[in-house]
């Protein structure tokens, strides 16, 4: 195994544990709007220094 794939996995394990977590405490719409925000905010500072 790659250390990308390895990277990769572990990252969406991250994602996975952060979500369980936040359906334990409760948070889950507010982590839903962070997730969308900094999707977009990657997405803009993509295409500024492309």
């Amino acid at each position: 195994m790659s250390i990308n794939k390895t990277r990769g996995f572990l990252y969406g394990l991250s994602r996975l544990l952060g979500d369980v977590n936040a359906v334990k405490k409760g948070t889950v719409g507010k982590r839903i709007v962070r997730r969308a925000a900094g999707k977009q905010t990657g997405k803009a500072l993509h295409k500024l220094f492309k």
